[in-house]
Parts: C-alpha cells; structure tokens; sequence
C-alpha cells in the first residue's frame, strides 16, 4: 500500500502512515521516507511535487506537502536538511526546479513577486538593518506610515517608541530583530516567515519574540517557523513539518506526530541535536 493510497482524512491516517513506514519501508534508506500525515482540509500553502536543483545536487525534493492556515507550522530538522530553502519557496525568494507552489490555491509563479511578498513577510535569521533611523526602516516598506502608526508598530513588537528616532545599526540584536519584525508587520502581511529567527539572540530575546509570535496567531496572522530547536518546536507548534535531505519524513498536528513519531522522526527527536 502506497501513502498516496491512504486518505488522510481517515481517523486512523496517522497510524496506517506510520505502519507504511516502519514496516513497508524498513528497509529503505531514510532520506526516501516521505510521509505525509493528516493533511488539512484547507491547505494555505500546497506544494506539488516541488524539487529544487543546483546542478547535479539536490536540495529539496520530491515534496508533496500542505500547510495549515492556522498555526504556528514549525518546519523542524537538523541543520542542512532543507528547511531554509523550503521557507524561501513560500514568498518566492526561491523558485523550485520541477513543480507548483500554491497560495491559497494559486500559483506562486503567476503573482507579482513584490506584491506576494507584501502578503507573506519574512523575518530573517539575522536583522536585515538598514541606513539611517528605525524610523527610515519602518518606511521602506511602507513610505506612507505616519509618525503615530511608525509608533504603534514598534508598540507592537514591545519597542519603546522613543527608539523611532534613534539610528537602527545602534539597536540591540533583540531590538533590532523586533524591529525588523515590525518593518514585516507594516505592509499588513497575513503570513509571517520566522528563519530561525532566534537563533542567535539570549533566551529572554528569543523568548520574546516567540511571544509576539503567538500575539500574530491570535491577530489571525499565519506564523511559519523554521528551527532545529526541539525545546523551542515544542514550545511553538501547533502542526509540525519534519525534514531530512530534503525530503518530508512526517507532517502534522504537532502532538500526534511527537506522540506517533515515524523511526527516522523518533530517531532525530531522541538525538535532540542540530
């Protein structure tokens, strides 16, 4: 029985998906595992069989894989499995080789790049800092911002307004990645791209924005969240992505799938390494 055989909608999807790979698969190499599990009814993002080349080597692919509009979607693996490639599919940084990445059911590839990226922000692993004040910052990505909504948007992300002033490469790293974050927030996006985005901050920086991430969900903003973090996925997810050269070894509701983990799943959360 092949996975694309099982409906996912079945209540028991998620133990005949984990019986196909542990069983039917047992004895095939890992990196080909690519399971996808209690896939949502609405999917925000589809991709179809995505595939991403750089000349003979393969970054990302074959992936068949939906995500949920309501989150935080947490793409977890270890280092260099293909998570940051993956984010940059979903607001057409990056394009794949072979295959159709879908927003709300439309082509990625037939949207105007500046405008999509409007609609699906990123907020990046280091602070992109530009020139001149926060205030400047705020403004390449809307000129129209007022002085009062400059000063709510930092309000947003737990910066005194009083920073607005101030020259933006004076920042902190933690205040300047809620800076960069409320530039993201300007343009009125409904998605929000986080690329590890903590990962070089202390824990009380990283702690906060994991916090406005959840203030975002509630505001009906869709968080996806890359980390090789356990603690932090376990902290953040709601549904879950686990990759592994470049390939979906599981996906899911984020406790059935730590509950029900497949071999090669169980194998990297038992390892809690990079």
């Amino acid at each position: 029985m092949a996975p694309s055989s099982i409906d996912p909608t079945r209540p028991d999807a998620t133990q005949a998906l984990t019986q196909f790979a542990t069983d039917d698969l047992a004895d095939a190499p890992r990196a080909w595992w690519a399971i996808a599990v209690n896939e949502p009814a609405r999917a925000l993002f589809q991709l179809d069989a995505v595939e991403v080349t750089r000349g003979d080597k393969r970054i990302l692919g074959p992936i068949d894989l939906a995500m949920p509009a309501t989150g935080p979607v947490v793409i977890a693996g270890p280092s260099g499995s293909g998570k940051s490639s993956l984010l940059r599919l979903l607001n057409r940084l990056d394009v794949p080789t072979q295959g159709t990445v879908r927003y709300h059911g439309e082509a990625v590839a037939t949207v105007d790049p500046t405008e999509h990226r409007r609609r699906v922000a990123m907020v990046f692993q280091r602070p992109v800092v530009l020139p001149g004040t926060v205030t400047d910052n705020l403004l390449e990505a809307d000129p129209a911002l007022s002085p009062e909504k400059v000063a709510e948007m930092l309000g947003q992300v737990g910066l005194d307004p009083g920073v607005a002033r101030q020259q933006a490469r004076d920042l902190s790293g933690g205040e300047a990645q809620r800076m960069c974050l409320a530039r993201s927030l300007a343009t009125e996006p409904d998605v929000v791209l986080f690329d590890e985005s903590t990962s070089s901050l202390d824990p009380a920086n990283a702690a906060r924005i994991e916090g406005l991430a959840a203030t975002l969900e509630q505001r009906g903003i869709t968080v996806i969240w890359v980390t090789h973090d356990l603690d932090q996925l376990r902290r953040v997810a709601r549904w879950v992505v686990f990759l592994a050269d470049g390939l979906v070894l599981q996906a899911g509701p984020a406790a059935e799938v730590l509950a029900q983990p497949v071999a090669a799943v169980a194998d990297f959360l038992a390892a809690g390494t990079p």
